[in-house]
């Protein structure tokens, strides 16, 4: 079975260890994914299977959506994700992945999308530094010198200049499982993970 599933997140808080150390974590719900479809090798070029998480009103479903789902004969969910897998004979159409894929101790690797910072400048989007703050300085916090004289008469490439920020994929790679509960359907990821709460959070299992 596949070690890959899709949660939404909660927020961070602390746990304490047996040895009484303070471990900060964030909480991630992981309700069961539930498999609606299969791609092939023969019609899409690769192996996944397609799930669907989050709840949602029926009616707030679009016209494909609903499509894929009575196909599968399960209800409407509001999230579709599709995951790689080697063989789809493991996998049967209506199963659900659960929170119990994953066990205490694991390793994992979180994607999510990182919070919208909107237009920054430098020295909050490149960790830049600023300019003398005396008087007579015109260049408190603007971007630096652009680059050469006349020759060659350009900005360079990767010249790191202010403009939108945040609002991408970010991966966090190699975390800690902390713990796993199954009954509130909830795993504990020792650190921070990317996006704001209740965004949707990638859990698999790390490449590393």
């Amino acid at each position: 079975m596949v070690k890959e599933i899709y949660g939404k997140k909660l927020g961070m808080t602390q746990i304490f260890s047996e040895e009484g150390k303070a471990i900060p974590v964030t909480v991630i719900e992981v309700k069961p994914c539930t498999i609606v479809a299969k791609k092939t090798v023969d019609k899409e070029g690769y192996n996944a299977i397609v799930v669907s998480f989050g709840e949602i009103k029926e009616k707030n479903a679009n016209k494909p959506q609903k499509g894929i789902f009575a196909k599968a004969g399960v209800p409407v969910q509001k999230h579709l994700r599709e995951i790689k897998v080697e063989n789809l004979d493991e996998y049967e159409i209506g199963s659900q992945i659960t929170v119990t894929a994953f066990e205490n101790g694991d390793r994992v690797d979180v994607q999510a999308t990182s919070k919208g910072k909107g237009f920054q400048g430098t020295i909050k989007r490149h960790n830049g530094s600023r300019g003398p703050m005396s008087h007579g300085s015109m260049y408190h916090r603007r971007p630096g010198s652009m680059g050469a004289h006349t020759d060659p008469g350009r900005v360079f490439k990767g010249k790191k200049l202010p403009g939108h920020m945040g609002s991408k994929t970010s991966s966090i790679l190699n975390l800690d499982v902390v713990r796993v509960d199954a009954d509130k359907n909830v795993i504990l990821v020792k650190g921070s993970v990317p996006g704001a709460k209740k965004s949707v959070v990638r859990i698999k299992e790390t490449v590393k």
